[in-house]
């Protein structure tokens, strides 16, 4: 099985998070609301950009009962 690195970073002057599930070239984009998803050719999701990330976190955070703590220190 391949091993699947998945890398965060965070912006705070934008106030946008950014998660790279995989490597590779990007082919087209999409917008859903705040968030941002980039498809490699075969139409797989490669590349998330959240924004607005600390209002859209609270919002995840309390759907889900994980506190955003957690997912800030994941970004880290």
């Amino acid at each position: 099985m391949k091993k699947n690195n998945i890398k965060m970073s965070y912006e705070p002057e934008a106030d946008v998070l950014r998660i790279e599930a995989q490597k590779g070239p990007i082919w087209y984009a999409s917008e859903v609301g705040n968030v941002i998803v980039h498809f490699n050719r075969k139409g797989n999701p490669m590349y998330f950009e959240i924004l607005d990330a600390t209002k859209f976190l609270k919002k995840a955070s309390t759907l889900l009962h994980f506190p955003v703590s957690r997912i800030g220190a994941m970004a880290q």
